[in-house]
């Protein structure tokens, strides 16, 4: 157990480039990889499942507390990225598939992994657990009719379809692990160390198994919407934290709303993407997961450096939660 423990905390620590190594296994072993593309939704499921046990009924009671700093982030969230994703690739001319995968991006919940980056760089864990969680409840609402109304112009979305899919790889899952972590919170509590194992690994076969199934497009295009997924991400970095400032947040709320809505569940996108489309729509997902995860870990570094001048707050003051 020892073992896996210190195998999960360095997964933990270099998620970032194992993930990129996952996107560079996808292009030498495109067919191998592709191979994988199936079992994209299996595997949300099981990240969002482990994301499910690291929640507690008491990462919601922020919001009762501080209604205007998780209403304001994910509204933030909501706004912010899906008009960002979309107005993106229209500036950059893409094809009708790539705005889809675009837009899925954006219209995704907060990502796995923001909460550990949220940590790191001293910001509030509490109010990033609680932007989490309410975005991932939202999701199965928000992100189709989202789909529906910015992508819908470009291809035929099923609003009805995406709900049920975020139902049945999202929000069941979560609330299994939920209901799980509340019958047996001894034995979660010693397998959550763990977890890294599990949501990492997950999204590095995503990714692979997507870079390898557009292979031949990541090699034509793959500088061109790399650009705009990195445009994408920091634009929604800048913004969320600029509308901390504007509305008068903290500076570690600020930084924890900045991460919120710049650090997207682009495995969901892609997961949406290949169940509903085809595979070059979620090519976009693949291509932020492997640098939201990279700009995470650096905006973390910064921010890490500089205090919030908050004094004892500083930072909440909180571990975050195993993702």
């Amino acid at each position: 157990m020892a073992l896996l423990e210190r195998v999960a905390s360095f997964v933990g620590r270099w998620f970032a480039l194992l993930v990129l190594a996952g996107a560079v296994a996808g292009m030498l072993l495109p067919e191998e990889s592709a191979a994988l593309a199936p079992h994209i939704a299996l595997l949300l499921g099981i990240i969002m499942f482990g994301m499910g046990l690291t929640m507690q009924p008491v990462d919601f009671a922020i919001v009762a507390k501080h209604p205007k700093a998780v209403l304001l982030g994910v509204a933030a969230q909501y706004a912010v990225m899906p008009l960002l994703g979309y107005g993106i690739a229209v500036l950059f001319g893409f094809e009708p598939l790539l705005v889809v995968g675009m837009v899925l991006v954006g219209a995704s919940p907060g990502g796995t992994a923001s909460n550990v980056i949220v940590y790191l760089a001293r910001g509030d864990v509490a109010l990033s657990v609680a932007m989490t969680s309410l975005s991932t409840l939202l999701a199965p609402l928000l992100t189709p009719l989202l789909a529906l109304g910015l992508a819908g112009s470009t291809l035929p979305v099923s609003a009805g379809d995406l709900f049920v899919s975020i139902l049945e790889v999202v929000l069941v899952p979560v609330l299994l692990g939920l209901a799980v972590r509340a019958l047996a919170r001894r034995l979660v509590l010693k397998v959550l160390p763990l977890l890294p194992l599990v949501s990492v690994g997950g999204i590095v076969v995503v990714v692979a198994a997507v870079v390898g199934a557009n292979a031949d497009a990541v090699a034509s295009t793959g500088v061109l919407l790399g650009a705009a997924v990195v445009l994408h991400n920091m634009c929604g970095l800048a913004l969320g934290y600029g509308v901390g400032r504007v509305t008068g947040l903290p500076e570690s709320a600020r930084r924890a709303v900045a991460i919120e809505v710049g650090m997207q569940n682009s495995g969901l996108a892609s997961a949406l993407a290949t169940a509903h489309f085809a595979p070059l729509a979620a090519l976009p997902g693949a291509l932020f997961s492997v640098w939201h995860n990279m700009s995470g870990a650096l905006v973390a570094t910064l921010w890490a450096r500089r205090p919030t001048g908050e004094g004892a707050a500083e930072g909440a003051g909180a571990a975050p939660p195993a993702q």
